[in-house]
């Protein structure tokens, strides 16, 4: 690998946590925020930064090509309701975007990253300074999942594949094997929230990667943000799918969950098509 590495930032703390990483390993590290969506503290993160628009692509090749960047990552995430009313994108990115397709996020991002390997950049595995962060496998909870809560997470987990196979979301919630949200171009708060709100109580939130999902996108992500919204709903159960997603703060976040008294549980689905944790 080369000692440079290139960030393209979207917004939350996992842009820095991989600055981080990165630093610590010797590599300068070239970022691009986005305006309006990365935290400013990644001025101090990082050893240069270029502050963009959403869609300013042509800028961002000029950057990296300039600052010898030839290896990159995605990292962060990009409001979505931002592609309708806030996006100025300069030639290149226009071109790109008239020749997309679909504007689901993995076809953007999966051109996006096309065009940059086409200039000599190559995308890397937003993960690959950052394997500790994935969710692990368990009952992470003083709290099991009782018979009642697993069946809706086999229920939530099989309905989260499907929207996840049509690109739609990632995270389901359900109360008694009915489908309360489906996650959309909202983000998984809102959806919680709208679920939590129909169940009354007793929320089961299940988030799962996309089957096709790409390592070098940003994966799905919880927090202690997931649990206050979860046990604002007084939603019981967060299902993660283990080693598939990113979990940030983790000791805050289970001690979150064992206050509201709800279960974080991360699992893993077997050769059988069954579920393990």
């Amino acid at each position: 690998m080369d000692s440079v590495i290139g960030l393209i930032a979207g917004g939350g703390r996992f842009p820095l946590l991989f600055a981080e990483a990165a630093r610590a390993r010797g590599k300068k590290v070239v970022a691009v925020g986005h305006l309006s969506d990365s935290l400013p503290e990644l001025e101090q993160a990082v050893d240069v930064v270029c502050w963009v628009k959403l869609g300013q692509l042509g800028r961002i090749i000029s950057f990296f090509h300039k600052q010898g960047v030839r290896e990159a990552v995605f990292a962060g995430t990009i409001t979505k309701t931002r592609i309708f009313r806030d996006v100025l994108p300069d030639f290149k990115g226009l071109s790109l975007w008239n020749r997309i397709d679909a504007r689901q996020d993995d076809a953007i991002l999966r051109a996006v990253a096309g065009a940059l390997e086409q200039e000599g950049i190559r995308i890397l595995a937003s993960t690959c300074y950052l394997d500790h962060l994935l969710f692990p496998k368990g009952v992470l909870t003083r709290k099991k999942p009782s018979a009642e809560q697993l069946e809706d997470i086999r229920f939530g987990w099989r309905a989260a594949r499907e929207i996840g196979r049509l690109d739609i979301g990632q995270c389901v919630v359900v109360r008694d094997r009915v489908v309360m949200a489906v996650e959309a171009i909202e983000g998984t708060d809102a959806a919680i929230r709208r679920g939590g709100e129909l169940a009354r109580s007793g929320a089961v939130a299940v988030k799962v990667k996309k089957p096709t999902q790409d390592f070098r996108f940003d994966l799905p992500a919880t927090g202690v943000g997931t649990i206050e919204t979860l046990a604002g709903v007084r939603g019981r159960v967060l299902a993660v799918e283990a080693g598939q997603s990113l979990v940030f703060d983790r000791q805050e976040m289970v001690a979150a969950a064992d206050r509201a008294g709800i279960v974080v549980v991360g699992l893993e689905e077997n050769e059988r098509g069954e579920l393990e944790y």
